[in-house]
């Protein structure tokens, strides 16, 4: 006979002693517990308090991903652009995405749509944001050596077909990521966190 599996709750009980008097907390989070996947540092707020604090500390790096195939890999994106403190996520195309992927962390950050990409390539221009495509194409520069700019939008397509031809149009510049394996191109979640990290590792104070 086996052993039943021991799982590890997450998060934490209900507040231990007299409650804290800042409007930042929630009260029915104080009475039950916090089983939310936040850092310690929100254990207790309301969803509001989070979003206004981590507004105070965003980068300066939006991500944008083309949405015309209904990608899946849209919710890792955003799960990951919170991660990172990205300022917002951006969806070009189909207004619909699928949201499990993101493992509710679209409640904490930023997410617009733009219908299309002449309408995105419009708002990073009066935004003044470097639109910055990510794609293994043939004129791309590799990101490993690239400077990002500190404003700039990461733009992404989807995996297989890459960037529309209209997307890599209204990119300043494209950067590519190292693949030294058999496949052509990785994941689009993926490529989007590695892309996320170099911004992070230029610019981030750590």
């Amino acid at each position: 006979m086996t052993e039943p599996e021991i799982v590890a709750e997450v998060g934490v009980g209900p507040w231990d002693g007299e409650w804290p008097a800042e409007e930042r907390y929630d009260h029915e989070l104080l009475r039950d517990g916090d089983r939310r996947n936040v850092v310690d540092r929100y254990r207790y707020w309301r969803l509001e308090a989070i979003v206004a604090d981590l507004d105070l500390r965003r980068h300066g790096f939006h991500v944008a991903i083309e949405n015309w195939q209904h990608d899946f890999n849209i919710g890792s994106i955003v799960r990951t652009a919170n991660a990172f403190a990205a300022a917002e996520v951006h969806i070009v195309g189909r207004r619909r995405w699928n949201r499990r992927g993101a493992m509710v962390t679209d409640r904490y950050q930023h997410v617009r749509h733009h219908g299309s990409v002449e309408d995105f390539a419009a708002w990073a221009g009066e935004a003044r944001l470097a639109v910055i495509g990510i794609d293994n194409v043939a004129d791309s520069t590799p990101i490993e050596t690239a400077d990002l700019p500190g404003a700039c939008v990461l733009v992404f397509g989807q995996e297989g077909p890459g960037l529309s031809d209209e997307a890599r149009a209204a990119c300043e510049r494209t950067l590519s990521i190292a693949q030294f394996g058999s496949t052509r191109s990785i994941n689009a979640g993926a490529a989007a966190a590695i892309a996320m990290h170099a911004w992070i590792r230029q610019h981030a104070e750590l």
